[in-house]
């Protein structure tokens, strides 16, 4: 078995690192944004919080898998 981290994961070492907050942070923005669809949770982490498109999507993916709306 390998330890490697893949799909939206894989993503977060460097989202952390470039934008200096931990997963749990976004994640909890996330929580408080409302009920959208996913392209307008990724449109909003672009516009408010200046992600690239890359790091949003992964973003808001995982946030979906975990029972986000």
């Amino acid at each position: 078995m390998s330890d490697t981290v893949k799909g939206p994961a894989s993503y977060f070492p460097s989202i952390e690192a470039k934008y200096g907050q931990p997963i749990a942070h976004w994640m909890g923005l996330l929580d408080g944004a409302g009920e959208k669809k996913h392209m307008e949770h990724v449109a909003w982490l672009k516009s408010a919080h200046g992600f690239g498109h890359g790091h949003a999507n992964a973003l808001v993916a995982a946030w979906r898998a975990k029972g986000g709306k």
